[in-house]
Parts: C-alpha cells; sequence; structure tokens
C-alpha cells in the first residue's frame, strides 16, 4: 500500500499487481534441514580440469570405477510402452557411463573427431577463462527460451496474437528482454564428477551457478544437500548409481532442468515438489524401489504426466507473512497533518481467465490455476482492502458483471469497465471474454463525473503526423490495447481527481509501442484534465456553496496506474519520471512515429512513482523467467504526496517459490 498526503486528497496507495496473498488453513509441512561434509574421497590425480567445455574431475585413472552392483533393468510389463522403452534406453546409457569421467572423456573423443585442425583437445585452467568456444559439449546458449518466433525484431519473444496464451507474459515469455551478462560468460558449462567415489558433495560446488550439466553418477552419494537447487541453470542433472534414499525437495526449484536421472538408488518416494519442474524431459527413476503407482503413470503416459501428478499432489506450503507497511515523509510539504482529505487506491493485474491455461504457467497447481479458486483469492484480497479506488486490469465483461460489480456493489462500490479494442467487432457472446480494464470507487465518498477509454490504436490513426508511417499501421494499429479514465468529484469537498488505469502493450519486441502508447495517454489526458478544469465548480450542501475551482490541466491531481509491462529502466518510466524521451530514444528503435520520432516526447504533469522515494518494488510480476516491477502508480507531484507504502512479499518465501499464480497468490 501507498499513503500520500496532498493540497487536496491525502493519498493512499495499495500497488498489488498479484502480490497480496491468501492464507489458507492447511496442516503445516516441515523439511528437515540436512548438513553436508565438503570432504571429498580422495582422487589419484588433479582435479578441475577442462575438456571440450567440461569441467571435469580428474584425468588420471582410478583404481575403480565408483559403480556398485546394479539390480537387473526392470520391464513394465508383458508389453513396453513407448514412455517405458524411451526409459530403458536411457537406463542402459547411463549404465554404461560408469567409469571415472565417462561424460568428459566421451566429449574429448568427439572433439577431436570433428576437429580436423587440433591433434587434441585443450585443457585449460577454468579459473584462467579461454577466449575460445568450448567444443560442443552443452553449449551454452544464451537466449530466454527454447522456443521459435515469429518476432520481426529477432528478439526470440514470441509475439502471439492478441487474446491468446502468448500475448501475456507467463512462464513461457517475458515482458521485457532479459540479455546474458557477458561479462559472466564461463569456458564450460559442464562438470563431471562421476565415477570417482564421491561420498559427498562440497558446498563450493554449488558456487558454480552457470553449470547446466552436473554429472555426480556411480558414486557413493547417500544424500543431495538442499543447496543443489543454487544451480539454478541446470538443465542435466545425473545422479544415477548412487545410493540415494530421498531426494530433495528443493531440487523443484530448477525449473530448466530437462533431464533428472536417478537410475539405480534406493529412493522410495518422489517429493511432490518436483511437480514445478515443468520442462522436464527424462525423469529417470528405473532401479529404485518407488512405489508402483508413481511407476505405472510414468509407464503409461511419460515424463510429464508423473511432474503432473506430483505439481497436482503437492500440499499447500505455509503463507507469507504479511506486507510490512513503510511510512513516508512528503517531500513537497504536504503531509497527512495539514491534508485536508486522504484516500487509498488499489492496483491489480487479475490476470484473466483466458490467459492463464495450464500451459501457459505449467508450474502452477491445476487446482491453483482454476478461476474458481483464483476468484475468491482476488475478491477476499480486492474486498478485504477496503481502498477508496479500485483499479483492475485483465478483466472481462463477465467477470466485471457477475464477479466483481456483483460483489463490490454490496460493499457500497460503484464501477466503470471497457474492454480492449477488438471488442468492437466481435459478437455479443464473444466479445463477454474480451478483457480490459476496470475501475470502482466508493460512491458514498466520491461522485463520478465522467468516463473515458483511450484506444491507442484510433488515438494513432486519428494522428495526421502518422497516417503516412508503416511503422503506425504494422506495430501500432497491431495492438489494442487500452486506458480507462474517469473523472472524480468528492461528495463532501467538491475537489476532484483524475483516475487513469491502463493496460499497455506487453511484447518486449514492441518497446516501441509502448513508448507510443503511454505518449498518446499523457496527450490525452493533458486534453481531458484541461476540459476538467474549466468545469463550473460543484455545489455543496443545502446552501449550494461552490466547491474549489481549478485554473489549468496541471492544477487538477491526477493518478496514472495500471500495468505497464515495463521496467523502471525503460523508456515508459524514464518518459512518465522525466516528462520527457528523447527523438531517437534507444526503445523507438529504428521505427518513425511522426512528431514522436522527429520532436521527442513531453508532458507538463510532473509525475512521480509513488515507490521512487524508496525505490520500486523488487518485483510486480514473478515467473520463473522474469522477476521484475512492471506495475506503477503514478500522481502529481504538485497536489499530491506519499504518506505509506505497502512493501514487498517477504523474500524467504520467494526464496522457496517458483513463480507465480500459486496457492497464495492468484495472480503473476
Amino acid at each position: 500500500m501507498v499513503a500520500f498526503s496532498s493540497f487536496l486528497p491525502s493519498l493512499l496507495l495499495l500497488l498489488l499487481p498479484s502480490l497480496q496473498h491468501h492464507h489458507p488453513h492447511h496442516p503445516q509441512h516441515h523439511h528437515p534441514q540436512q548438513s553436508f561434509s565438503s570432504q571429498h574421497h580422495p582422487s589419484p590425480s588433479p582435479m578441475h580440469q577442462q575438456v571440450g567445455g567440461l569441467l571435469i574431475g580428474n584425468l588420471g585413472n582410478n583404481t575403480g570405477n565408483g559403480s556398485h552392483s546394479s539390480p537387473p533393468i526392470q520391464h513394465a510389463g508383458a508389453e513396453d510402452t513407448v514412455h517405458w522403452q524411451q526409459q530403458i534406453v536411457k537406463y542402459t546409457a547411463c549404465r554404461q557411463a560408469s567409469a571415472p569421467h565417462y561424460r568428459a572423456r566421451a566429449a574429448a573423443i568427439a572433439g577431436r573427431m570433428s576437429n580436423n585442425n587440433k591433434s587434441a583437445i585443450s585443457i585449460t585452467d577454468p579459473n584462467r577463462p579461454s577466449s575460445t568456444k568450448p567444443n560442443g559439449f552443452h553449449k551454452k546458449d544464451n537466449s530466454i527460451s527454447g522456443q521459435t518466433s515469429d518476432s520481426d525484431d529477432g528478439s526470440g519473444t514470441p509475439l502471439g496474437r492478441p487474446g491468446s496464451a502468448l500475448s501475456h507474459p507467463s512462464a513461457l515469455a517475458s515482458p521485457v528482454v532479459v540479455s546474458s551478462d557477458a561479462s559472466n560468460q564461463q569456458p564450460w558449462s559442464g562438470l563431471d564428477l562421476g565415477g570417482i567415489h564421491l561420498k559427498t558433495l562440497s558446498p563450493s560446488l554449488f558456487a558454480f551457478s552457470h553449470v547446466t550439466s552436473l554429472y555426480i553418477n556411480h558414486n557413493s552419494l547417500t544424500t543431495l544437500p538442499a543447496a543443489i537447487s543454487l544451480l539454478r541453470k541446470l538443465t542435466v542433472l545425473d545422479a544415477t548409481g548412487n545410493q540415494l534414499r530421498a531426494i530433495p525437495p528443493e531440487l523443484g526449484m530448477i525449473t530448466t532442468l530437462k533431464e533428472l536421472l536417478l537410475f539405480d538408488n534406493q529412493i522410495s518416494d518422489l517429493p511432490p515438489e518436483l511437480g514445478t519442474l515443468y520442462q522436464l524431459d527424462v525423469l529417470g527413476i528405473a532401479g529404485n524401489p518407488l512405489p508402483e503407482s508413481l511407476r505405472l503413470i510414468l509407464e503409461k503416459d511419460g515424463t510429464q504426466a508423473l511432474i503432473a501428478y506430483l505439481r497436482d499432489s503437492c500440499p499447500v506450503p505455509l503463507p507469507p507473512p504479511d506486507r510490512e507497511w513503510a511510512t513516508v515523509e512528503a517531500d513537497n510539504g504536504l503531509s497527512p497533518e495539514t491534508a485536508p482529505e486522504s484516500f487509498t487506491i488499489l492496483c491489480y493485474n487479475i490476470l484473466c481467465e483466458w490467459y492463464a491455461p495450464g500451459a501457459t504457467y505449467p508450474y502452477t497447481p491445476g487446482w491453483a490455476l482454476a478461476w474458481d479458486y483464483r476468484k475468491e483469492l482476488i475478491l477476499q484480497e480486492v474486498m478485504g482492502c477496503g481502498a477508496d479506488f479500485i483499479c483492475l486490469q485483465e478483466v472481462d465483461e463477465e467477470q466485471y458483471n457477475d464477479t466483481f460489480l456483483a460483489n463490490l456493489s454490496k460493499e457500497g462500490y460503484e464501477g466503470a469497465f471497457f474492454p480492449k479494442t477488438r471488442a468492437r467487432t466481435m459478437a455479443s457472446e464473444e466479445k463477454k471474454h474480451v478483457d480490459g480494464c476496470a475501475t470502482f470507487w466508493k460512491a458514498s465518498k466520491y461522485n463520478l463525473v465522467e468516463k473515458r477509454v483511450v484506444e491507442f490504436n484510433q488515438v494513432a490513426l486519428q494522428r495526421p503526423d502518422m497516417r503516412k508511417s508503416d511503422d503506425m499501421f504494422n506495430r501500432v494499429m497491431s495492438r489494442d490495447n487500452i486506458a480507462v479514465v474517469c473523472l472524480f468529484e468528492n461528495a463532501t469537498s467538491g475537489t476532484r481527481l483524475i483516475v487513469a488505469n491502463l493496460h499497455l502493450e506487453w511484447n518486449p519486441s514492441f518497446r516501441d509501442v509502448k513508448l507510443v502508447q503511454i505518449a498518446m495517454l499523457m496527450e490525452e489526458v493533458e486534453k481531458i484534465a484541461g476540459h476538467f478544469a474549466k468545469y463550473p465548480p460543484a455545489l455543496l450542501g443545502p446552501d449550494r456553496t461552490p466547491g474549489p475551482s481549478y485554473s489549468d490541466a496541471t492544477k487538477v491531481p491526477l493518478i496514472v496506474c495500471g500495468d505497464f509491462n515495463s521496467i523502471p529502466e525503460s523508456g515508459v518510466y524514464e518518459f512518465l519520471s522525466s516528462g520527457s524521451a528523447p527523438k531517437d530514444h534507444e526503445d523507438f528503435m529504428d521505427h518513425l512515429y511522426g512528431s514522436y520520432t522527429t520532436d521527442g516526447l513531453s508532458h507538463k504533469l510532473n509525475l512521480k512513482s509513488a515507490y521512487a522515494s524508496i525505490g520500486e518494488l523488487n518485483m510486480t510480476n514473478f515467473v520463473p523467467i522474469f522477476k521484475g516491477a512492471i506495475d506503477y502508480i503514478w500522481y502529481t507531484q504538485n497536489s499530491l504526496a506519499v504518506t505509506s507504502l505497502l512493501g514487498d512479499v517477504d523474500p524467504a518465501y520467494l526464496s522457496k517459490v517458483v513463480g507465480f499464480p500459486n496457492a497464495h497468490f492468484p495472480s503473476e
């Protein structure tokens, strides 16, 4: 939450783009903490050498291969299924990799065969990285995701059509481009500690956070430390042929895993927390005394079916503690003591039902993703805060009427809703499922004077300087985002307030469009505020006393809030906070937008982000591939002041969570 003081109202802002939580009643679950020795079994030759991009334990001769007696290969039944056949093929290959550093040696041989210009594979010190690329052993992939894209700028981010699952940030797509840090590049990405009689894993191992492949197979390990979850880039973990009796639930935090090979151990059960491994292609379980029910799921339907079963059967974890309030000292001379009025505002992207299929958030249990479950949590959060203004994004017409207005009206709220532009061309039944923005207010405290919708693509079409721009037609016109602008008067004092509730384009490939959209909104809001300032003052009380008057647009208090899909380093944030953006701003890229790219952008509204005085929230969007602030509440500094803010979600809780939505947070 956020609180303000002002020449008019003292403003309390509640920023909740999915950050409130529900505290379901459930039994408490604890996982025992384990300690591990950093001592390694002695190895006869030097450790930490590099072969073909793979760091290995040693390249000398061992007295043994570290393997132990293994049971015969299991068969699923009289007639093996395709999934079990694949399991056995992988099982056989892993058994054959029992010699010391088998993978590293295989990579070296492959490297020699593929490199005609070298007679040997160089071995380098990993602490002195070479500038040459590794020889093809799990080469590091710098892309955000492994999927192809129709993106016209080659960013690798899927564009998606408006209204589709891929037209929305999710586990599959980030709202901003996340580039890899070249300074952290390593010459090797695989680590082979296989077949060398290890009994424990050193804590220092988990400092290699860049590692994508870890081979600890055919050793004498009896446990895996929870700290293994620090290796958040792992795609392959092979722990075949050890003496493991259990798997740490923290392993479920490594959502990048594609192969988890646990063949030939003594594992009697799988922690349900592994259900978050939504990218896992192979879960190797043969050769373990696991329950028949788990093996049959994998046998019949494959790895992802078993992961889904674990995900949906996972117990609800303990909820986080309540978010703490931070008191803010006003920097413009306003304070709650001197302010005649105060109000609160809640901003919340609720995650529309149609943007949340299981495939889009595959780490979330099906029951927690279901709209019937999520809407109850959302209603509890929205109604529980008791805010004077509630600004929601991604609400469709049916949800607006049946879920929100139906319940909020009982608490004295009225509302205004507009869907995205595409609803114009749809039949009445279809348009009910088009999302938009909804604003609610306490009718006993504020009177709605006027409501307007700003359709960004329609505003662009009306600009003469953009009509000849191919970029306007090809990029801006194809995105149908909107803003809902409501004009209010205080029922008691007659003071005025404008609340703009918006949802900008999400796709990072269209960061130019985001900047164009916010520029158009500021122009429209300035016009609306100018007209509002000229309205005659409200007449108050029995004696019809005139309320306050406003000389121009900049004097009318203004809130601009919503889902901006833009980080603090973006052009959108820079423009709003500074009041300008140069004509050659990098977010325009090479696109042309009339006066915006010939003269630059400017506005006169003197805006400030509510959280700017203490630092933006660490995140308002939390999914496996992106964690950051993209939702904001902006206010006019000359007429409003923040007095308190609702802080971040507990970091300890977040460290154990893959992403939102989950059992406690119904939106991402």
